[in-house]
């Protein structure tokens, strides 16, 4: 399926009028909030709309065995806690 093209004009406020076929299509409606990214030399607007939001559940949602980032942290930090304990115990030693 090829894309369909279509156009507007931005007016000298930087304005740009979504046509009403993407609107619908989009569920665009007074003060929906569109977010624009730059990506490969184009920019994509994506409407920032209640089917957005949802469209992310369960992305980050962890796999069987897996460690959460907060985790995996935590770790690392009790690791490095332990070795700045060994590093005080031997100064003090000395």
């Amino acid at each position: 399926m090829s894309p369909i093209t279509e156009s507007a004009y931005v007016t000298s406020k930087g304005q740009v009028v979504v046509p009403a076929r993407l609107r619908r299509k989009f569920g665009i409606k007074p003060g929906t909030r569109l977010n624009f990214t730059e990506e490969k030399g184009r920019i994509v607007v994506q409407p920032f709309t209640k089917e957005f939001i949802d469209s992310f559940c369960g992305i980050f949602k962890l796999k069987p065995g897996e460690k959460s980032a907060v985790q995996e942290l935590l770790e690392d930090r009790d690791r490095e806690r332990a070795r700045e304990d060994r590093e005080l115990a031997e100064d003090k030693r000395k």
